[in-house]
């Protein structure tokens, strides 16, 4: 893959490493937290507004006053629940130091807001103001904490003890953040990645599974799914009843899915045009296999972009009709202004990130989990540091949190492609990027496309999806927003009773002209998706009684053997 250097019409349209953070991936949390320009332009500005700053500083010196004489009403927002435990209301020593500290974080927080920094700025210095915030929380603080006190007297002591022997074994190796989940909390094959199947093809990149039907007839026409480049595919089947595959596989669906190797230093050469070359691999291999010329195909984050790339690529070549029809999941497109992501990108900053995983061969995606934990303090670390460590406690078995522990590595040669397509925003210019030797023209895909976004998606904004929906030349395309955020989005079984979605053609110039006309659904995208799959698979037919096909014979059963390798 290669690509042209379009120039940006300003600075701000300068855009993100798509959905995942590849250039501040490279580097550890703590030089992501140390002062540099972003600081420099922060201070100038609060400099340059003394009154305000003023304020800001008489009023909370003013509630300190309140807090220590015991005359302050400050109380944490309803949504807080670090502060749950009647002892931050009933202890006067315990109210007032949270009521301090709600005071100072809120006055922060004003002065980030007073600062009225660009987008660009104020995302990266609220990266820096929401971890220092959340860990100075009192709640964390294991000489306040009445969780850890409980736990002490409850326990003899014995609390104190696991808390200190599990902050030494996480600290050990990356992601240096509290475990979210023990690592033999399930294990791949019987808990998660649980559907029947079998591997009918295998190579240095990937393996192709083919799952069992589990109906009398399939629809003809088979789906491929294409799964991340920096996780395990297996969380479209994260557990029985959760398992967008399995529902798939209900409904009647032939489902493939490509399961990626876990590149090594020695896989370094393995770029965008690799990975686009097996996409087309595993293509032949269905098609062959379900007796058919075209198949669907539904790709996922980084997969999802892939995927886009491929199907432009068979368009230029006079292959497109191959592609029945597209769906892109929580996947970014057009990079303008993807969200934090987006924020932490710069030419230096990507230059960095390239030259440091050309030197290992690959991106840890040990050392991606760290940053996507530290994106969400309050979720992702603190509560565990709190359960973990002042209480001395073992962390919930949750399937999602196992696969998203569950981490692989980026080749860096996809790496490095990868960081140039959202530097340069390149998907967004005809030609700016090729695949397999072809330029990129995403307007020339018109295959039927259903894009999903997450509507509290803190990795690929929804905005960034639609826009992205709207690059593609679909005749006929369906956009649906999905409640919930980047992973929960899409484990979304039917009979919640929480779960929504809006749906619509993306014909809005701006999402939010979009959002005022979408119709709305209750429960599961999944059903409608699954609907609308079935009225572009053609006609019925005997559910095939062996998995595979001569040219293509079963190998392992699923999920075979790359998902696990670490």
């Amino acid at each position: 893959m290669s690509t042209s250097s379009p120039t940006p019409t300003t600075p701000d349209e300068l855009t993100a490493p798509l959905d995942l953070l590849l250039t501040r991936g490279t580097r550890g949390v703590a030089a992501r937290m140390l002062p540099d320009s972003s600081w420099s332009r922060f201070g100038i500005s609060l400099a340059g507004r003394p009154r305000t700053v003023a304020l800001r500083g008489g009023a909370l010196v003013r509630e300190l006053g309140a807090i220590v004489a015991g005359t302050s009403d400050r109380a944490p927002a309803k949504a807080d629940k670090r502060f749950g435990d009647a002892a931050w209301q009933q202890n006067p020593a315990l109210r007032r130091a949270m009521q301090a500290y709600l005071a100072t974080s809120h006055t922060a927080t004003a002065l980030l807001e007073d600062a009225d920094l660009d987008w660009r700025d104020h995302e990266r210095m609220r990266f820096v103001f929401d971890n220092l915030v959340e860990g100075l929380s009192p709640t964390n603080n294991p000489f306040l904490s009445p969780l850890g006190w409980k736990a002490m007297v409850d326990t003899g002591g014995l609390s104190a003890v696991r808390g200190v022997r599990a902050f030494l074994r996480d600290m050990q190796s990356s992601p240096r953040v509290p475990a979210m989940v023990e690592p033999d909390a399930f294990e791949v094959g019987e808990h998660v990645a649980a559907t029947k199947g079998a591997v009918v093809f295998q190579t240095r990149t990937f393996e192709l599974i083919h799952y069992a039907p589990q109906t009398e007839t399939v629809h003809a026409t088979p789906l491929l799914i294409v799964p991340p480049v920096i996780n395990k595919y297996y969380i479209l089947d994260i557990a029985p009843g959760r398992s967008l595959i399995e529902h798939l596989v209900q409904q009647g669906q032939q489902v493939f899915a490509i399961s990626w190797r876990n590149p090594h230093a020695r896989h370094r050469d393995w770029g965008a045009d690799t990975y686009g070359a097996a996409i087309l691999e595993a293509l032949d291999a269905v098609q062959c296999i379900a007796g058919t010329t075209s198949a669907h195909v539904l790709g996922t984050c980084s997969g999802g972009i892939l995927a886009a790339m491929v199907a432009a690529h068979l368009t230029e070549i006079g292959e497109g009709d191959r592609i029945a029809g597209l769906t892109l999941a929580v996947t970014v497109l057009d990079q303008t202004r993807a969200g934090t992501a987006s924020a932490m990108m710069s030419e230096r900053a990507a230059a960095a990130a390239i030259r440091d995983s050309a030197a290992k061969g690959f991106l840890d995606g040990r050392t991606l989990a760290e940053m996507f934990a530290w994106l969400r303090p309050t979720d992702l670390v603190w509560r565990y540091w709190v359960n973990n460590y002042v209480q001395g406690r073992s962390p919930a078995a949750f399937d999602v949190l196992f696969w998203n522990s569950d981490t692989t590595r980026m080749a860096a040669a996809l790496h490095r492609d990868l960081v140039l397509l959202g530097l340069r925003n390149a998907l967004t210019i005809p030609g700016a990027a090729t695949m397999l030797g072809t330029p990129v023209d995403l307007g020339t895909v018109t295959a039927d496309s259903y894009v999903v976004g997450g509507s509290a998606d803190h990795l690929c904004p929804w905005q960034s999806t639609y826009r992205s929906a709207r690059l593609l030349g679909s005749k006929d395309a369906r956009f649906v927003l999905s409640s919930n955020g980047h992973i929960a989005s899409l484990v979304n079984p039917p009979g919640n009773p929480r779960a929504s979605y809006r749906f619509g053609e993306p014909v809005s110039e701006t999402p939010d002209a979009w959002l005022a006309t979408a119709e709305t659904a209750t429960d599961s995208w999944w059903t409608d998706y699954a609907h609308w799959l079935a009225e572009r698979s053609g006609p019925d037919v005997d559910a095939p009684h062996t998995l595979g096909a001569r040219q293509y014979p079963p190998l392992a059963p699923a999920p075979g053997t790359y998902v696990h390798h670490s």
